[in-house]
């Protein structure tokens, strides 16, 4: 018991640290910052999360096996319950490309060459992609324009913007013609699939709120149990009732996964990978 209480004392003092560290964005060192960024800090917040959530229900229940399943919902409860905001801002990325693209056919339409017409769209191009396109302006002052246009594909990491990359790295390398008019064709296509997955997020808003609402009814149910009726709990003591709790969590877990999954869409894969003499799509994109 001593063994436990000092256990779950560092627990809580760890999982403190975390939360506090994840909510208030802790500066990482220098070597590991630019490679961290939000992605770390939300995973900072939610290890914090998913230890505090441990800690406390083994305090309160004594069940390991409750414990790690509070465990495992502190960890992924934020991303169930996470709403449209991350699916917004790629569909803000996707209009941006749209933008940027209409930006340099019609730059180059005033007879401007196609670096020309990078530099000159950087610091007015739409704010999703501005830093990005920045660095690419700056790339090309000391680097050919095919391969800092491959390195700007994998910063901004978006399939829209490997169609855009690989026609101007066509251009670049085989003299495409007619490369303001592609622009303009790609740039109407990223528009429609803006507006077809707006429609798509409008279909899944239902089933958003349905996950939510199952979870607040399972979790008030648990809760109510535990505070009010404790003595109904008391099978899941022994350990053939930490066996079944075991089963009933991996039930519920296997559920709301499925729930979650219902509610996103696949991720379109890149097909300009990094690293690659040519485009994925050479073959598909006609100078």
């Amino acid at each position: 018991m001593t063994a436990l209480a000092g256990l779950l004392g560092a627990g809580v003092g760890l999982g403190l640290v975390l939360v506090w560290a994840g909510w208030h964005g802790v500066s990482l060192p220098r070597r590991t910052r630019a490679s961290a960024g939000p992605r770390a800090e939300r995973a900072t917040l939610r290890l914090g999360l998913a230890a505090g959530a441990a800690v406390l229900v083994g305090a309160a229940t004594g069940w390991p096996v409750g414990a790690l399943l509070a465990g495992l919902a502190g960890w992924g409860l934020p991303g169930l319950l996470a709403g449209p905001k991350g699916r917004a801002g790629g569909l803000a990325r996707v209009e941006a490309v749209a933008g940027w693209a209409e930006m340099l056919r019609d730059t180059m339409a005033g007879a401007a060459g196609l670096e020309q017409a990078i530099v000159a769209t950087a610091p007015v191009a739409p704010l999703a992609i501005r830093a990005e396109v920045a660095t690419l302006a700056v790339r090309l002052d000391g680097e050919r324009l095919a391969p800092a246009l491959r390195g700007f594909a994998d910063e901004v990491a978006d399939p829209t913007m490997d169609l855009v990359v690989a026609a101007l790295v066509l251009a670049a390398e085989h003299q495409a013609s007619r490369l303001g008019e592609l622009l303009g064709s790609l740039a109407q296509a990223a528009r429609d699939q803006a507006t077809m997955r707006l429609r798509v997020e409008a279909g899944r808003a239902r089933a958003r709120t349905s996950v939510k609402v199952v979870l607040g009814v399972t979790a008030g149910l648990a809760l109510g149990l535990a505070v009010l009726n404790r003595s109904y709990l008391s099978p899941y003591d022994t350990a053939v009732g930490q066996l079944v709790l075991l089963m009933i969590g991996a039930m519920f877990a296997g559920a709301f996964t499925w729930l979650s999954r219902m509610t996103r869409p696949a991720a379109p894969e890149r097909f300009l990978a990094a690293g690659h003499a040519e485009p994925a799509v050479a073959h598909g994109v006609r100078p």
